[in-house]
């Protein structure tokens, strides 16, 4: 960027948020009190956005983590004059995430921001929000966000509404962009990928809607602001959700870097012992509690620990629930969701599941020996990424739970069976397995 457009994307704007809570600053999701905290968008060209994305290091908030700046400059560059498009990806079929239904409901006009901002960036025509047919709150909050923009100057680019099916592949990139194309909501062969031919045909950029969020404030405070939150290998805050053994469940905003144990006792602390945290959501991996509280929380940090951030998602998992049966009903509703377009979808997931099942529920050597068979025929062979994220979650817990694993298969007490604990689903009140 020049200097003068520097000056101006980084100047302060009164009310500008000073703390770890930026997206989740505003409260009150009506323009006016928007416009009231932020300000108008600054008049810069779509060059400057992304030379400003690059320099402060965001990456995406959907799940890959993936360098924002590099993505907005690759689908810019094959846009050329026939323009590209934009899709905002706010589908939450992760079933223990609610970071993006509550920046929706939260702060709309940040997300809608963010979609003009990537638009000038990539030279978009044309600009879709994604959202699940089912998410009546969030579609009326954005309804009522687009009309309040309409002639107030607000957007060039026309930002429509697409509803789609509440299922855990529709929210993958391919298969939103499948769905706009008149498709069915399923995950497509690649290549071509997205920024070669999407939406259309035209070049697409599809981004989760807390990274374009976080565009809107980069461009108003400037790259430096946002790097003054988080590490320098992994800048900014970003969005978590938390569900489980803890006190306080629910989402939060926090600066890059924390210890787990820091996230543990921001949402009040364990209600109970915990033995273990599911970190990624249902495509992650297991870590064991002492490991998960001296993990830095990042995408790097996480990665370091033989985890992942995902989409910042972490399930506390107390110590009486039996850690087998839990993976099993992941595994469970994995299979259940499936794209059902190849064999380690089709067959595969439900082999697995299957197996993990008998070995939480009758034990046995078999059921065990089954699971080590299968895995080497689900893992990278899938049409999309579905079947791996189910054998990297399957496998972190083969590898974090030996003693369960080891006493199930030789039918003996469940390791949880001896722990006083009142086992819960981490996400709605029921009992594990249920």
């Amino acid at each position: 960027m020049t200097s003068t457009a520097d000056a101006q994307a980084a100047r302060p704007v009164p009310g500008a948020p000073t703390t770890s809570a930026r997206l989740l600053h505003v409260g009150d999701p009506a323009l006016a009190h928007h416009l009231a905290v932020h300000g108008r968008l600054p008049e810069i060209t779509g060059a400057q956005v992304i030379t400003a994305v690059e320099q402060s290091g965001l990456t995406g908030r959907g799940g890959a983590a993936f360098p924002t700046g590099r993505k907005l400059a690759t689908v810019a560059r094959a846009a050329g004059r026939k323009g590209s498009v934009v899709v905002a990806n706010g589908c939450e079929g992760e079933p223990a995430s609610g970071k993006d239904r509550t920046l929706m409901l939260t702060s709309p006009h940040l997300v809608l921001d963010g979609i003009e901002l990537a638009a000038r960036a990539v030279g978009a025509r044309q600009a879709y929000l994604c959202i699940h047919d089912d998410a009546h709150d969030v579609r009326s909050a954005l309804t009522t966000a687009l009309a309040e923009r309409a002639g107030a100057e607000n957007g060039s680019v026309p930002v429509t509404l697409k509803p789609t099916p509440h299922r855990y592949v529709a929210s993958e990139e391919t298969a939103l962009i499948r769905a706009l194309n008149g498709g069915l909501s399923l995950p497509a062969f690649t290549p071509p990928r997205p920024f070669e031919r999407g939406v259309a045909g035209r070049p697409t950029l599809v981004d989760n809607v807390e990274t374009l969020a976080h565009l809107a404030l980069i461009a108003r405070h400037g790259p430096t602001w946002f790097r003054s939150l988080g590490t320098t290998a992994a800048p900014g805050t970003t969005l978590v959700t938390l569900s489980g053994a803890v006190r306080s469940p629910g989402v939060y905003e926090i600066p890059l870097g924390l210890t787990g144990a820091d996230l543990l006792a921001l949402a009040g602390g364990p209600s109970e012992p915990v033995q273990a945290v599911l970190c990624g959501g249902y495509f992650g991996s297991w870590l064991p509690t002492d490991v998960f509280q001296r993990t830095e929380i990042s995408a790097p940090g996480l990665a370091a620990a033989g985890s992942a951030i995902g989409a910042g998602i972490f399930i506390a998992l107390p110590e009486g629930a039996c850690a087998l049966t839990e993976t099993a009903r992941i595994t469970g509703y994995l299979a259940e969701q499936s794209a059902g377009q190849c064999g380690p979808c089709v067959h595969g997931l439900p082999a697995l599941a299957q197996a993990l099942r008998e070995l939480a529920t009758s034990g046995g050597t078999r059921s065990a020996h089954t699971l080590q068979t299968l895995m080497p025929f689900v893992e990278r062979r899938g049409a999309c990424r579905h079947p791996d994220g189910a054998a990297r979650m399957i496998a972190s817990a083969l590898r974090v739970f030996p003693d369960e694993v080891r006493a199930h298969a030789n039918r003996k007490l469940c390791p949880a069976a001896t722990r006083p604990s009142t086992p819960r689903d981490p996400h709605h009140g029921r009992r594990y397995g249920s």
